[in-house]
């Protein structure tokens, strides 16, 4: 079978999809127009489809004819509350935008059901396909771990891959990924200052929380880069600090929350027992309360060795050497598909997707209003995923 060909051959439908998905953005677990394309997209497939109970997901299981083991393929589906500032013809104008490419990621996975659909009759075993919600910071993967994804196919897969696009930093069409840690942990640190407010013209009378606040913001940094080896790295971002209502009053309280991102199992423990104990430490000295919390968002992306070996080679031998470079070390984004590899043996492949003719180093990010992808890569991020699929199947 020659699925390059074959993707190519469907390349103006799988840009049409990804712009009308763009147009549609949708955030969090719920997301019925994003859910209602996906299944009118596979509509006439020789699928067995089935949708999530507590949240807008799409499972679907091609069989083979022969039977054989099953392998897991991922898209994620949902947006980000983002103002998009792109000025494209077909820009959202919802004040949400697909600023991560999941539009992309979808379409290339139904691109990919297509494409192996078309020689079912030549696959030894199921490709079950997962279209996740929930992707940004709602945990969507779990969910659907928890309904039964895993065993949809009747079998567990013996393999999982999923494909994720990078708008800036990687030239467009060109794949990569690593064996080992491929993306960090996410943890979140919130915490909540209690002092006593007065008047701002006396301090004194009074325990700012404020100040105590800023401390610890100060000291964490600064405890960070004393306490972890640079070569396995911790970074502590505080994204919020809220408090008081007006510059002459001294509050009661301070919150801030910060972002926590590590990449071992070493450093996760140690930052998680630290970073509190620095608060609390700070507090004591400023004699003001503090309630400090650290809690998992998602645990490290670690791809299987062998696993990462193996796409490498597909994208070599499929698309030719120099669409692949291989990642010499992990990102600092996180991923929920890290749940579905803790569970299966697999790899997070990226994608370099920047705008056409544009310097992938200066392009805006991932997240970015301004990101913008290049539709160009669809057809190649269709066939990788179902050559995975298809070579997997065949070992």
């Amino acid at each position: 079978m020659n699925l390059r060909d074959d993707a190519r051959a469907l390349s103006d439908d799988l840009v049409q999809l990804r712009r009308s998905l763009h147009r549609i953005p949708e955030t969090g677990l719920d997301l019925p127009r994003t859910q209602e394309a996906v299944l009118a997209e596979l509509d006439g497939l020789p699928l067995e489809l089935s949708t999530g109970d507590g949240l807008t997901s799409v499972t679907a299981v091609l069989r083979g004819a022969a039977p054989g083991p099953t392998v897991l393929l991922r898209g994620d589906m949902d947006a980000l509350p983002v103002a998009e500032r792109t000025g494209l013809d077909f820009a959202a104008g919802n004040g949400r935008m697909h600023a991560c490419g999941h539009d992309l990621h979808t379409t290339m996975l139904t691109g990919a059901a297509r494409l192996l659909a078309a020689h079912r009759d030549r696959l030894a075993g199921e490709v079950l396909f997962m279209f996740q919600p929930g992707e940004e910071g709602y945990d969507g993967a779990r969910h659907m771990l928890a309904e039964g994804l895993l065993d949809a196919a009747g079998q567990r897969p013996v393999a999982a891959y999923a494909i994720h696009v990078l708008s800036a930093g990687v030239p467009s069409g060109v794949f990569g990924t690593r064996g080992g840690p491929a993306m960090s942990a996410s943890n979140v640190l919130r915490v909540t200052v209690r002092g006593e407010g007065g008047h701002g013209s006396m301090p004194h009378r009074a325990k700012d929380p404020v100040q105590a606040g800023c401390a610890m913001v100060t000291a964490l940094q600064a405890w960070i880069t004393r306490s972890f080896d640079v070569f396995d790295p911790v970074i502590l971002t505080v994204g919020t600090f809220h408090a008081g209502t007006k510059q002459n009053v001294i509050p009661d309280t301070a919150v801030f929350e910060a972002t926590v991102r590590s990449f071992s199992e070493r450093a996760q423990a140690r930052v998680k027992d630290g970073t509190v104990e620095v608060c609390r430490g700070i507090a004591a000295a400023y004699g003001v309360g503090v309630d400090a919390e650290f809690s998992e968002v998602y645990p490290m992306t670690v791809n299987d060795d062998a696993a990462a070996d193996f796409v490498a080679a597909t994208v070599r031998e499929v698309l030719g050497e120099e669409r692949y470079a291989p990642m010499r070390q992990p990102l600092q984004g996180s991923e929920d598909f890290s749940r579905v590899l803790a569970e299966v043996p697999g790899a997070m492949v990226f994608l370099g997707a920047p705008p056409a003719g544009a310097d992938p180093e200066r392009s805006a990010n991932n997240h970015s209003p301004l990101a913008e992808f290049d539709d160009a890569v669809l057809a190649d991020g269709a066939a990788v995923y179902a050559e995975l699929a298809a070579r997997r199947l065949a070992v």
